[in-house]
Protein backbone atom coordinates (compact mmCIF):
# COMPACT_ATOMS: atom_id res chain seq x y z
CA UNK A 1 0.00 0.00 0.00
CA UNK A 2 1.33 3.70 -1.02
CA UNK A 3 1.53 6.02 2.33
CA UNK A 4 -1.50 7.53 3.49
CA UNK A 5 0.05 10.78 4.63
CA UNK A 6 1.88 12.38 1.74
CA UNK A 7 1.31 15.71 1.74
CA UNK A 8 1.68 15.91 5.41
CA UNK A 9 5.52 14.42 4.43
CA UNK A 10 5.88 16.24 1.35
CA UNK A 11 4.99 19.93 2.70
CA UNK A 12 7.17 19.46 5.72
CA UNK A 13 10.37 18.22 3.93
CA UNK A 14 9.67 18.29 0.11
CA UNK A 15 12.87 20.00 -1.67
CA UNK A 16 13.51 18.76 -4.60
CA UNK A 17 15.50 20.17 -7.73
CA UNK A 18 13.32 23.58 -7.33
CA UNK A 19 13.53 25.97 -4.27
CA UNK A 20 9.87 25.31 -3.16
CA UNK A 21 9.73 28.13 -0.38
CA UNK A 22 10.69 30.74 -2.96
CA UNK A 23 7.47 29.31 -4.88
CA UNK A 24 5.29 29.59 -1.71
CA UNK A 25 6.29 33.20 -0.87
CA UNK A 26 5.38 34.34 -4.33
CA UNK A 27 1.69 32.35 -3.63
CA UNK A 28 -0.75 35.69 -1.75
CA UNK A 29 -1.51 34.41 2.20
CA UNK A 30 -5.05 33.65 0.92
CA UNK A 31 -4.46 31.27 -2.10
CA UNK A 32 -7.15 28.51 -2.22
CA UNK A 33 -4.02 26.14 -3.05
CA UNK A 34 -3.62 26.49 1.20
CA UNK A 35 -7.33 26.03 1.67
CA UNK A 36 -7.27 22.59 -0.72
CA UNK A 37 -4.08 21.68 1.65
CA UNK A 38 -5.76 21.92 4.54
CA UNK A 39 -8.81 19.87 3.26
CA UNK A 40 -6.28 17.08 1.76
CA UNK A 41 -4.29 16.98 5.21
CA UNK A 42 -7.25 15.52 7.19
CA UNK A 43 -8.87 13.27 4.58
CA UNK A 44 -8.71 9.53 4.36
CA UNK A 45 -7.00 8.10 0.98
CA UNK A 46 -7.36 4.73 1.97
CA UNK A 47 -9.86 4.11 -0.79
CA UNK A 48 -7.86 5.85 -3.87
CA UNK A 49 -4.70 4.43 -2.65
CA UNK A 50 -6.91 0.43 -2.54
CA UNK A 51 -6.79 1.12 -6.15
CA UNK A 52 -2.64 0.94 -6.80
CA UNK A 53 -0.42 -1.61 -6.50
CA UNK A 54 2.83 -1.62 -4.97
CA UNK A 55 4.13 -3.56 -7.89
CA UNK A 56 5.43 -2.14 -11.06
CA UNK A 57 7.52 1.25 -11.48
CA UNK A 58 6.56 3.66 -9.25
CA UNK A 59 4.30 6.78 -11.06
CA UNK A 60 2.73 9.43 -9.97
CA UNK A 61 1.54 9.63 -6.60
CA UNK A 62 -2.36 9.19 -6.45
CA UNK A 63 -3.19 11.96 -3.62
CA UNK A 64 -0.42 14.12 -5.45
CA UNK A 65 -2.99 13.60 -8.76
CA UNK A 66 -5.97 14.05 -6.92
CA UNK A 67 -5.34 17.12 -5.89
CA UNK A 68 -3.99 18.64 -9.20
CA UNK A 69 -7.09 17.63 -10.71
CA UNK A 70 -9.27 18.92 -7.87
CA UNK A 71 -7.58 22.09 -7.71
CA UNK A 72 -7.78 22.64 -11.56
CA UNK A 73 -11.18 22.24 -11.52
CA UNK A 74 -11.29 24.66 -8.40
CA UNK A 75 -10.06 27.02 -11.10
CA UNK A 76 -12.45 26.50 -13.34
CA UNK A 77 -9.89 23.83 -15.87
CA UNK A 78 -11.32 20.42 -16.81
CA UNK A 79 -9.48 20.02 -19.98
CA UNK A 80 -6.36 17.35 -19.34
CA UNK A 81 -3.91 19.81 -22.04
CA UNK A 82 -4.48 22.91 -19.73
CA UNK A 83 -3.56 21.02 -16.74
CA UNK A 84 -0.56 19.48 -18.03
CA UNK A 85 0.23 23.29 -19.47
CA UNK A 86 -0.34 24.61 -16.04
CA UNK A 87 1.51 22.60 -14.21
CA UNK A 88 4.43 23.81 -16.37
CA UNK A 89 3.60 27.55 -15.91
CA UNK A 90 1.52 28.22 -13.16
CA UNK A 91 3.17 28.71 -9.17
CA UNK A 92 0.41 26.91 -7.57
CA UNK A 93 0.58 23.81 -9.81
CA UNK A 94 4.25 23.68 -9.52
CA UNK A 95 3.83 23.82 -5.70
CA UNK A 96 1.52 21.01 -5.99
CA UNK A 97 3.21 19.07 -8.08
CA UNK A 98 6.92 19.36 -6.81
CA UNK A 99 8.05 20.30 -10.15
CA UNK A 100 7.09 17.59 -11.50
CA UNK A 101 6.28 17.56 -15.59
CA UNK A 102 3.19 15.79 -15.25
CA UNK A 103 2.35 13.77 -19.15
CA UNK A 104 -1.74 13.56 -20.17
CA UNK A 105 -1.40 9.98 -20.29
CA UNK A 106 -1.46 9.61 -16.76
CA UNK A 107 -4.33 11.79 -16.12
CA UNK A 108 -6.19 10.40 -18.60
CA UNK A 109 -5.42 6.60 -16.57
CA UNK A 110 -6.28 8.33 -13.31
CA UNK A 111 -9.35 9.84 -14.03
CA UNK A 112 -10.15 6.89 -16.67
CA UNK A 113 -9.21 3.96 -14.51
CA UNK A 114 -8.00 4.49 -11.07
CA UNK A 115 -10.50 7.25 -9.77
CA UNK A 116 -13.95 6.03 -9.34
CA UNK A 117 -17.07 7.28 -8.58
CA UNK A 118 -17.52 5.75 -4.91
CA UNK A 119 -14.33 7.18 -4.44
CA UNK A 120 -15.06 10.63 -5.58
CA UNK A 121 -18.38 10.27 -3.02
CA UNK A 122 -16.08 8.87 -0.22
CA UNK A 123 -13.74 12.12 -0.22
CA UNK A 124 -16.68 14.41 -0.81
CA UNK A 125 -18.43 13.08 2.51
CA UNK A 126 -15.68 13.16 4.12
CA UNK A 127 -15.19 16.65 4.12
CA UNK A 128 -19.05 17.49 4.26
CA UNK A 129 -18.47 15.91 7.79
CA UNK A 130 -15.74 18.07 8.73
CA UNK A 131 -17.82 21.36 7.28
CA UNK A 132 -20.87 20.02 9.65
CA UNK A 133 -18.47 19.94 12.60
CA UNK A 134 -17.43 23.59 11.67
CA UNK A 135 -21.33 24.22 11.64
CA UNK A 136 -21.47 25.13 8.26
CA UNK A 137 -24.09 22.41 7.68
CA UNK A 138 -26.71 20.65 9.19
CA UNK A 139 -27.54 17.91 6.46
CA UNK A 140 -30.83 17.86 7.97
CA UNK A 141 -32.18 20.11 4.57
CA UNK A 142 -31.85 19.68 0.70
CA UNK A 143 -32.15 22.26 -1.77
CA UNK A 144 -32.77 19.71 -4.77
CA UNK A 145 -32.92 21.39 -8.42
CA UNK A 146 -31.88 20.18 -12.22
CA UNK A 147 -30.66 20.82 -15.32
CA UNK A 148 -29.10 19.81 -18.38
CA UNK A 149 -25.99 19.82 -19.71
CA UNK A 150 -24.95 18.43 -23.26
CA UNK A 151 -23.39 15.40 -23.82
CA UNK A 152 -20.32 14.64 -25.90
CA UNK A 153 -22.03 13.37 -28.44
CA UNK A 154 -23.14 13.38 -32.08
CA UNK A 155 -26.26 15.48 -32.26
CA UNK A 156 -27.18 13.64 -35.93
CA UNK A 157 -26.78 10.10 -34.75
CA UNK A 158 -29.28 9.34 -33.12
CA UNK A 159 -32.23 6.51 -32.42
CA UNK A 160 -35.72 6.88 -31.61
CA UNK A 161 -38.46 4.69 -30.48
CA UNK A 162 -41.12 5.99 -32.66
CA UNK A 163 -38.70 5.65 -35.71
CA UNK A 164 -38.60 1.78 -34.84
CA UNK A 165 -41.92 1.08 -34.03
CA UNK A 166 -42.64 2.21 -37.79
CA UNK A 167 -40.34 0.48 -39.11
CA UNK A 168 -40.53 -2.93 -37.40
CA UNK A 169 -43.88 -3.24 -38.37
CA UNK A 170 -43.45 -2.63 -41.98
CA UNK A 171 -40.62 -5.82 -40.79
CA UNK A 172 -43.22 -7.75 -39.29
CA UNK A 173 -45.34 -7.14 -42.71
CA UNK A 174 -42.51 -8.16 -44.76
CA UNK A 175 -41.61 -11.71 -42.27
CA UNK A 176 -45.40 -12.48 -42.40
CA UNK A 177 -45.35 -12.49 -46.63
CA UNK A 178 -41.97 -14.45 -46.66
CA UNK A 179 -43.96 -17.21 -44.13
CA UNK A 180 -46.29 -17.53 -46.47
CA UNK A 181 -44.19 -18.11 -49.19
CA UNK A 182 -42.22 -20.17 -47.15
CA UNK A 183 -45.44 -22.52 -46.40
CA UNK A 184 -45.95 -22.67 -50.34
CA UNK A 185 -42.75 -23.85 -51.14
CA UNK A 186 -42.97 -26.27 -49.33
CA UNK A 187 -46.28 -27.62 -49.94
CA UNK A 188 -46.16 -26.72 -53.97
CA UNK A 189 -42.75 -29.23 -54.11
CA UNK A 190 -44.00 -31.79 -51.27
CA UNK A 191 -41.39 -31.05 -48.53
CA UNK A 192 -43.65 -30.78 -45.64
CA UNK A 193 -44.16 -34.45 -45.67
CA UNK A 194 -40.87 -35.77 -46.59
CA UNK A 195 -38.92 -33.89 -44.63
CA UNK A 196 -41.67 -33.86 -41.61
CA UNK A 197 -42.03 -30.17 -41.38
CA UNK A 198 -44.82 -28.03 -40.06
CA UNK A 199 -46.00 -24.67 -41.51
CA UNK A 200 -44.43 -21.07 -40.06
CA UNK A 201 -46.77 -19.09 -38.64
CA UNK A 202 -46.16 -15.78 -37.48
CA UNK A 203 -45.15 -14.97 -33.89
CA UNK A 204 -47.01 -11.97 -31.60
CA UNK A 205 -45.33 -9.43 -30.69
CA UNK A 206 -46.62 -7.56 -27.48
CA UNK A 207 -48.01 -4.22 -28.01
CA UNK A 208 -47.72 -4.16 -32.05
CA UNK A 209 -51.44 -3.73 -32.73
CA UNK A 210 -51.52 -0.05 -30.62
CA UNK A 211 -48.20 1.08 -32.58
CA UNK A 212 -50.65 -0.16 -36.02
CA UNK A 213 -53.41 1.84 -34.49
CA UNK A 214 -51.35 5.01 -33.94
CA UNK A 215 -49.69 4.94 -37.50
CA UNK A 216 -53.50 4.31 -39.31
CA UNK A 217 -54.32 7.49 -37.30
CA UNK A 218 -51.28 9.48 -38.07
CA UNK A 219 -52.01 8.71 -41.73
CA UNK A 220 -55.46 9.85 -41.43
CA UNK A 221 -53.96 13.24 -39.68
CA UNK A 222 -52.18 14.18 -42.90
CA UNK A 223 -55.75 14.70 -44.58
CA UNK A 224 -56.91 17.25 -41.57
CA UNK A 225 -53.62 18.72 -40.77
CA UNK A 226 -54.43 17.80 -37.37
CA UNK A 227 -51.19 17.68 -35.11
CA UNK A 228 -49.30 14.22 -35.35
CA UNK A 229 -50.08 11.39 -32.43
CA UNK A 230 -46.46 10.65 -30.45
CA UNK A 231 -45.72 6.89 -30.89
CA UNK A 232 -43.78 5.35 -27.76
CA UNK A 233 -45.17 2.52 -27.62
CA UNK A 234 -42.81 0.23 -25.63
CA UNK A 235 -42.89 -2.65 -27.99
CA UNK A 236 -41.58 -6.54 -25.97
CA UNK A 237 -40.08 -8.58 -28.43
CA UNK A 238 -40.31 -12.14 -27.40
CA UNK A 239 -36.80 -13.78 -27.27
CA UNK A 240 -37.84 -16.42 -29.45
CA UNK A 241 -38.61 -14.39 -32.69
CA UNK A 242 -35.79 -13.74 -34.41
CA UNK A 243 -35.19 -18.04 -33.42
CA UNK A 244 -37.94 -18.79 -35.59
CA UNK A 245 -36.83 -17.18 -38.58
CA UNK A 246 -33.09 -19.05 -37.86
CA UNK A 247 -35.47 -22.34 -37.64
CA UNK A 248 -36.94 -21.85 -40.67
CA UNK A 249 -33.59 -20.83 -42.30
CA UNK A 250 -32.35 -24.61 -40.85
CA UNK A 251 -34.81 -26.25 -42.46
CA UNK A 252 -33.99 -24.35 -45.90
CA UNK A 253 -30.45 -25.80 -45.37
CA UNK A 254 -31.80 -29.36 -44.22
CA UNK A 255 -34.03 -29.67 -47.46
CA UNK A 256 -31.13 -28.01 -49.81
CA UNK A 257 -28.73 -30.75 -48.69
CA UNK A 258 -31.53 -33.69 -49.08
CA UNK A 259 -32.04 -32.27 -52.50
CA UNK A 260 -28.52 -31.90 -53.97
CA UNK A 261 -29.29 -28.01 -54.35
CA UNK A 262 -26.26 -26.07 -53.99
CA UNK A 263 -26.09 -22.38 -52.93
CA UNK A 264 -24.25 -20.17 -55.57
CA UNK A 265 -22.49 -17.00 -55.01
CA UNK A 266 -24.07 -15.30 -57.98
CA UNK A 267 -26.67 -12.73 -58.90
CA UNK A 268 -30.10 -12.62 -59.81
CA UNK A 269 -31.88 -15.37 -61.86
CA UNK A 270 -29.28 -17.82 -61.55
CA UNK A 271 -29.58 -18.64 -57.95
CA UNK A 272 -32.10 -21.38 -57.06
CA UNK A 273 -35.65 -20.41 -55.42
CA UNK A 274 -35.09 -21.86 -51.84
CA UNK A 275 -31.87 -19.85 -52.00
CA UNK A 276 -33.60 -16.49 -52.56
CA UNK A 277 -36.04 -17.57 -50.06
CA UNK A 278 -33.02 -18.56 -47.50
CA UNK A 279 -31.47 -14.90 -47.90
CA UNK A 280 -34.50 -12.99 -47.44
CA UNK A 281 -35.06 -14.83 -44.48
CA UNK A 282 -31.72 -13.95 -43.11
CA UNK A 283 -32.10 -10.59 -44.03
CA UNK A 284 -35.10 -10.12 -42.43
CA UNK A 285 -33.33 -12.17 -38.85
CA UNK A 286 -30.89 -9.61 -38.79
CA UNK A 287 -32.91 -6.86 -39.22
CA UNK A 288 -35.35 -8.07 -36.04
CA UNK A 289 -31.91 -8.33 -34.33
CA UNK A 290 -31.33 -5.17 -34.49
CA UNK A 291 -34.17 -3.43 -33.55
CA UNK A 292 -34.32 -5.99 -30.61
CA UNK A 293 -30.66 -4.48 -29.75
CA UNK A 294 -31.72 -1.27 -30.44
CA UNK A 295 -34.73 -1.55 -27.99
CA UNK A 296 -32.63 -2.96 -24.78
CA UNK A 297 -30.04 -0.02 -25.31
CA UNK A 298 -32.73 2.04 -25.39
CA UNK A 299 -34.30 0.53 -22.33
CA UNK A 300 -38.27 1.39 -21.13
CA UNK A 301 -37.33 4.17 -19.77
CA UNK A 302 -36.11 6.35 -22.73
CA UNK A 303 -37.51 7.10 -26.20
CA UNK A 304 -34.19 7.98 -27.72
CA UNK A 305 -30.38 7.99 -27.34
CA UNK A 306 -27.16 8.97 -29.46
CA UNK A 307 -25.20 5.96 -31.37
CA UNK A 308 -22.19 7.70 -30.30
CA UNK A 309 -22.52 7.90 -26.70
CA UNK A 310 -25.25 5.13 -25.81
CA UNK A 311 -26.22 6.87 -22.22
CA UNK A 312 -27.41 10.16 -23.36
CA UNK A 313 -30.62 10.54 -24.75
CA UNK A 314 -32.09 13.69 -26.61
CA UNK A 315 -33.41 16.63 -24.69
CA UNK A 316 -35.22 20.14 -24.60
CA UNK A 317 -32.60 22.63 -23.59
CA UNK A 318 -32.84 25.57 -22.77
CA UNK A 319 -30.15 27.56 -24.24
CA UNK A 320 -30.91 26.85 -27.99
CA UNK A 321 -30.10 29.31 -29.99
CA UNK A 322 -32.19 28.25 -33.35
CA UNK A 323 -35.36 29.26 -30.94
CA UNK A 324 -36.74 26.23 -32.66
CA UNK A 325 -36.94 23.33 -29.84
CA UNK A 326 -34.16 21.90 -31.10
CA UNK A 327 -33.19 18.50 -29.59
CA UNK A 328 -29.84 17.84 -28.35
CA UNK A 329 -27.76 14.81 -26.76
CA UNK A 330 -27.61 15.64 -22.53
CA UNK A 331 -27.82 14.07 -19.59
CA UNK A 332 -30.22 15.40 -16.48
CA UNK A 333 -27.36 16.54 -13.82
CA UNK A 334 -29.23 16.72 -10.25
CA UNK A 335 -27.83 18.53 -7.70
CA UNK A 336 -29.00 18.39 -3.50
CA UNK A 337 -27.45 21.78 -1.52
CA UNK A 338 -27.23 23.17 2.06
CA UNK A 339 -26.02 26.63 2.71
CA UNK A 340 -24.26 26.95 -0.64
CA UNK A 341 -22.74 23.41 -0.70
CA UNK A 342 -23.66 20.61 -3.16
CA UNK A 343 -24.37 18.01 -0.79
CA UNK A 344 -25.28 15.40 -3.39
CA UNK A 345 -24.82 14.95 -7.42
CA UNK A 346 -26.85 12.68 -9.68
CA UNK A 347 -26.49 12.12 -12.86
CA UNK A 348 -29.42 10.59 -15.08
CA UNK A 349 -30.39 9.91 -18.63
CA UNK A 350 -34.31 10.49 -17.81
CA UNK A 351 -35.58 13.88 -19.37
CA UNK A 352 -37.99 15.00 -16.37
CA UNK A 353 -37.30 15.50 -12.46
CA UNK A 354 -39.87 13.40 -10.93
CA UNK A 355 -37.89 9.82 -11.55
CA UNK A 356 -34.39 11.86 -9.75
CA UNK A 357 -35.81 12.83 -6.31
CA UNK A 358 -35.90 9.60 -4.29
CA UNK A 359 -32.77 7.88 -5.91
CA UNK A 360 -31.25 11.13 -4.45
CA UNK A 361 -33.23 11.30 -0.87
CA UNK A 362 -31.89 7.13 -0.83
CA UNK A 363 -28.47 8.16 -1.08
CA UNK A 364 -28.90 10.82 1.14
CA UNK A 365 -30.17 8.35 3.55
CA UNK A 366 -27.85 6.30 3.24
CA UNK A 367 -24.43 8.10 3.41
CA UNK A 368 -25.97 10.23 6.88
CA UNK A 369 -28.36 8.27 8.61
CA UNK A 370 -31.80 7.34 8.00
CA UNK A 371 -33.13 9.91 10.25
CA UNK A 372 -30.98 12.67 9.25
CA UNK A 373 -33.39 14.45 6.41
CA UNK A 374 -36.19 16.79 7.88
CA UNK A 375 -36.79 18.92 5.17
CA UNK A 376 -36.79 19.06 1.23
CA UNK A 377 -37.52 21.51 -1.04
CA UNK A 378 -38.39 21.30 -4.97
CA UNK A 379 -39.73 22.70 -7.64
CA UNK A 380 -43.08 21.66 -8.93
CA UNK A 381 -40.93 19.20 -11.37
CA UNK A 382 -40.50 16.96 -8.66
CA UNK A 383 -44.19 17.13 -7.59
CA UNK A 384 -45.74 13.61 -8.47
CA UNK A 385 -47.69 10.84 -6.05
CA UNK A 386 -44.78 8.54 -6.25
CA UNK A 387 -42.51 11.31 -4.56
CA UNK A 388 -45.27 13.17 -2.07
CA UNK A 389 -45.50 9.49 -1.08
CA UNK A 390 -42.06 8.41 -0.66
CA UNK A 391 -41.93 11.47 1.58
CA UNK A 392 -44.58 11.07 3.90
CA UNK A 393 -43.82 7.23 4.36
CA UNK A 394 -40.17 8.51 5.76
CA UNK A 395 -41.49 11.21 7.75
CA UNK A 396 -39.87 14.39 5.67
CA UNK A 397 -41.41 17.76 5.41
CA UNK A 398 -41.68 18.37 1.83
CA UNK A 399 -42.04 21.94 1.05
CA UNK A 400 -42.70 21.05 -3.14
CA UNK A 401 -44.73 23.34 -5.57
CA UNK A 402 -47.28 21.78 -7.12
CA UNK A 403 -47.96 21.09 -10.38
CA UNK A 404 -51.18 23.00 -9.96
CA UNK A 405 -49.90 25.78 -7.92
CA UNK A 406 -50.51 28.64 -9.96
CA UNK A 407 -53.78 27.48 -11.43
CA UNK A 408 -54.70 27.32 -7.41
CA UNK A 409 -54.71 30.95 -7.13
CA UNK A 410 -57.09 31.64 -10.64
CA UNK A 411 -60.75 32.89 -10.06
CA UNK A 412 -61.78 30.09 -12.75
CA UNK A 413 -60.13 27.44 -10.14
CA UNK A 414 -62.23 28.42 -7.18
CA UNK A 415 -65.20 28.88 -8.75
CA UNK A 416 -65.16 25.63 -10.73
CA UNK A 417 -68.63 23.97 -8.59
CA UNK A 418 -68.30 20.76 -10.65
CA UNK A 419 -65.02 19.68 -9.46
CA UNK A 420 -63.68 18.04 -5.99
CA UNK A 421 -61.96 20.58 -4.46
CA UNK A 422 -64.78 22.57 -4.32
CA UNK A 423 -67.31 20.35 -2.81
CA UNK A 424 -67.82 19.85 0.93
CA UNK A 425 -66.10 17.11 2.48
CA UNK A 426 -67.88 14.73 4.72
CA UNK A 427 -67.36 11.66 6.92
CA UNK A 428 -69.91 9.82 8.47
CA UNK A 429 -69.22 6.37 10.04
CA UNK A 430 -65.50 6.14 8.46
CA UNK A 431 -66.95 6.37 5.00
CA UNK A 432 -65.91 9.56 3.33
CA UNK A 433 -67.77 11.07 0.84
CA UNK A 434 -68.23 15.00 -0.81
CA UNK A 435 -71.27 17.06 -1.10
CA UNK A 436 -71.76 18.91 -4.18
CA UNK A 437 -72.93 22.18 -5.11
CA UNK A 438 -76.63 21.04 -5.44
CA UNK A 439 -76.53 19.81 -2.08
CA UNK A 440 -76.25 15.81 -3.38
CA UNK A 441 -73.83 13.08 -1.90
CA UNK A 442 -71.08 11.69 -4.12
CA UNK A 443 -69.90 8.02 -2.61
CA UNK A 444 -67.03 5.99 -2.86
CA UNK A 445 -67.56 4.32 -6.26
CA UNK A 446 -64.49 2.06 -6.88
CA UNK A 447 -60.48 2.53 -7.18
CA UNK A 448 -58.70 2.39 -10.11
CA UNK A 449 -54.83 1.58 -10.85
CA UNK A 450 -52.36 3.48 -13.45
CA UNK A 451 -49.24 2.06 -14.12
CA UNK A 452 -45.98 4.56 -15.21
CA UNK A 453 -42.38 4.04 -14.63
CA UNK A 454 -43.39 1.22 -11.99
CA UNK A 455 -45.33 2.74 -9.70
CA UNK A 456 -48.74 1.94 -9.76
CA UNK A 457 -51.02 5.18 -9.33
CA UNK A 458 -53.81 4.77 -7.35
CA UNK A 459 -57.25 6.80 -8.17
CA UNK A 460 -60.48 7.11 -5.67
CA UNK A 461 -63.18 7.44 -8.06
CA UNK A 462 -66.53 9.03 -6.73
CA UNK A 463 -70.10 9.60 -7.94
CA UNK A 464 -73.32 10.21 -7.27
CA UNK A 465 -76.30 7.85 -7.65
CA UNK A 466 -78.71 9.71 -9.20
CA UNK A 467 -77.94 13.06 -11.24
CA UNK A 468 -81.01 13.64 -12.55
CA UNK A 469 -82.17 17.20 -13.39
CA UNK A 470 -78.81 18.91 -11.69
CA UNK A 471 -76.24 20.40 -14.09
CA UNK A 472 -72.97 19.68 -12.60
CA UNK A 473 -71.54 16.55 -12.40
CA UNK A 474 -68.39 15.93 -10.57
CA UNK A 475 -65.71 13.43 -10.22
CA UNK A 476 -63.30 12.87 -7.60
CA UNK A 477 -59.44 12.13 -8.37
CA UNK A 478 -56.32 11.60 -6.33
CA UNK A 479 -56.18 14.40 -3.67
CA UNK A 480 -53.32 15.90 -2.30
CA UNK A 481 -53.49 18.53 0.83
CA UNK A 482 -50.93 21.23 -0.09
CA UNK A 483 -50.07 23.21 3.34
CA UNK A 484 -49.62 26.82 2.32
CA UNK A 485 -46.94 26.89 5.23
CA UNK A 486 -45.11 30.33 5.34
CA UNK A 487 -41.99 28.40 6.02
CA UNK A 488 -42.61 26.39 2.44
CA UNK A 489 -43.30 29.30 0.83
CA UNK A 490 -40.00 31.02 2.32
CA UNK A 491 -38.18 27.61 1.38
CA UNK A 492 -38.89 27.53 -1.99
CA UNK A 493 -38.08 31.76 -2.33
CA UNK A 494 -34.70 30.23 -0.56
CA UNK A 495 -34.27 27.48 -3.14
CA UNK A 496 -33.46 29.92 -6.33
CA UNK A 497 -30.89 31.04 -4.48
CA UNK A 498 -29.19 27.85 -3.58
CA UNK A 499 -29.36 26.01 -6.49
CA UNK A 500 -29.66 28.23 -9.33
CA UNK A 501 -27.17 29.83 -8.68
CA UNK A 502 -24.76 26.99 -8.53
CA UNK A 503 -26.01 26.43 -12.36
CA UNK A 504 -25.56 30.40 -13.48
CA UNK A 505 -21.68 29.72 -12.27
CA UNK A 506 -21.74 26.63 -14.00
CA UNK A 507 -23.09 27.73 -17.16
CA UNK A 508 -22.34 30.91 -17.77
CA UNK A 509 -19.15 31.99 -15.63
CA UNK A 510 -17.25 28.65 -15.56
CA UNK A 511 -18.75 27.56 -19.29
CA UNK A 512 -19.40 24.63 -18.12
CA UNK A 513 -22.10 23.42 -20.74
CA UNK A 514 -20.76 20.33 -22.32
CA UNK A 515 -19.59 17.06 -21.04
CA UNK A 516 -15.68 16.20 -22.29
CA UNK A 517 -16.22 12.59 -21.30
CA UNK A 518 -18.76 9.97 -22.50
CA UNK A 519 -20.85 7.29 -20.41
CA UNK A 520 -22.85 8.02 -17.28
CA UNK A 521 -20.17 6.84 -15.31
CA UNK A 522 -17.58 9.13 -16.88
CA UNK A 523 -19.95 12.14 -16.84
CA UNK A 524 -20.84 11.38 -13.20
CA UNK A 525 -16.63 12.04 -12.57
CA UNK A 526 -16.53 14.50 -14.74
CA UNK A 527 -19.17 16.99 -12.48
CA UNK A 528 -18.36 15.60 -9.22
CA UNK A 529 -14.95 17.06 -9.43
CA UNK A 530 -16.06 19.80 -10.38
CA UNK A 531 -18.44 20.17 -7.62
CA UNK A 532 -15.73 19.41 -5.03
CA UNK A 533 -13.70 21.93 -6.27
CA UNK A 534 -16.30 24.07 -6.41
CA UNK A 535 -17.00 23.06 -2.35
CA UNK A 536 -13.48 23.67 -1.56
CA UNK A 537 -13.96 26.95 -3.18
CA UNK A 538 -16.91 27.89 -1.13
CA UNK A 539 -15.57 26.30 1.88
CA UNK A 540 -12.38 29.34 1.04
CA UNK A 541 -14.59 32.00 0.91
CA UNK A 542 -16.11 31.27 4.21
CA UNK A 543 -12.91 31.02 5.88
CA UNK A 544 -11.85 34.40 4.97
CA UNK A 545 -15.20 35.60 5.65
CA UNK A 546 -15.87 36.47 2.09
CA UNK A 547 -19.55 34.38 2.38
CA UNK A 548 -21.96 34.45 5.33
CA UNK A 549 -24.11 31.27 6.38
CA UNK A 550 -27.35 31.97 4.97
CA UNK A 551 -29.76 32.47 8.02
CA UNK A 552 -30.90 35.89 7.41
CA UNK A 553 -33.58 35.63 4.84
CA UNK A 554 -35.94 34.23 6.94
CA UNK A 555 -35.84 36.40 9.06
CA UNK A 556 -35.93 39.19 6.91
CA UNK A 557 -39.17 37.82 5.56
CA UNK A 558 -41.15 37.05 7.90
CA UNK A 559 -40.52 40.71 9.48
Amino acid sequence: MLKQDYYNGFFEFGQQKINFSFFELHLPDDDPVYTLKKVMEDLDFSGLLACYSDRGRTGYHPIMMYAVVTYANMRGVRAVDRIVELCERDLAFIWLTKGQKLRRDAFYDFKGKKLTGEVLDELNYQFLHRLKKEGLLTLNELFIDGTKIEANANRYTFVWRGTLNYHLVGLLDTIDALYSKYNTFLHENGYAPKYDLGDARMFVIQGMEKVRKVIRENWNRKLTKHKKLPNHTIIEIDNCSPLEIRKRQKNLMQIAAGEGILFTDCKGKKKPEIQKLYEELEECGNRLIGYKDCFEIMGKERNSYSKTDLEATFMRMKEDHMLNGQLKPAYNVQIAVENYFIIHGYVSNDRTDYNTLIPVLEKHRKTFGENCLKEVTADSGYCSEKNLLYLKENRITSYIKLQDHEKRKTRAYKEDIGKYYNMRYEVFEDEPYYICHDGRELRHIRTETKEQNGYTQTLEVYGCADCSGCEHKARCLYKYNAQTNPEGILNRQIRSIQTEGHFGDIKENEKFRRFHYRSAEKVYKEFMLYAIGRNINKYHRFLYEELQKYEGKKEEKTA
